[in-house]
């Protein structure tokens, strides 16, 4: 194995699986799309890593696969009930934020985590997902909206006195 792609999944794995995580709102699902994207990356690896940048293609990756996955999981139906059990694996949220997010379509709660946890560009956000940054802005935008619309407003929280 080329020792430049092992040095990549040194430092970059637990970013990658956090990226996940953000992507699929928990952790076995998070595991699985980071282990399949560097499966990928390491089949395109020689090419990758010379035209590419090779964080930016595993968030691609990871990205389209969670739309994906979502697509497939949508159409399948469950003719029996998860039991109710209590969710450790959710991070701590401050007013409702995780499960609003949570609550988004797939490619809306994409465009928020690359933009806001990941902080990158529109166009950087563009090249991940594999869409025009016109669509990059309307995915935040609507996202934007819709989150306004669930979480409670900050300044109405308290008085000013």
């Amino acid at each position: 194995m080329d020792e430049r792609f092992e040095d990549f999944v040194a430092e970059r794995a637990d970013a990658l699986l956090r990226y996940g995580y953000l992507l699929s709102g928990n952790p076995h699902d998070a595991a699985d799309l980071t282990q399949e994207a560097l499966v990928r990356l390491h089949r395109a690896w020689p090419r990758v890593r010379q035209k590419q940048a090779p964080e930016a293609y595993t968030r691609m990756i990871m990205a389209r696969l969670h739309i994906r996955t979502w697509r497939l999981r949508r159409r399948e139906r469950l003719d029996w009930a998860l039991p109710d059990t209590a969710r450790t694996d959710r991070p701590p949220s401050d007013d409702g934020l995780w499960p609003a997010l949570a609550g988004l379509p797939k490619k809306q709660r994409a465009v928020l985590v690359l933009r806001y946890y990941e902080d990158l560009s529109d166009e950087e956000i563009a090249a991940v997902l594999g869409v025009s940054r016109g669509t990059v802005r309307s995915h935040a935008s609507l996202g934007l909206a819709k989150l306004r619309t669930i979480l409670p407003n900050p300044t109405a929280k308290g008085s000013a006195t």
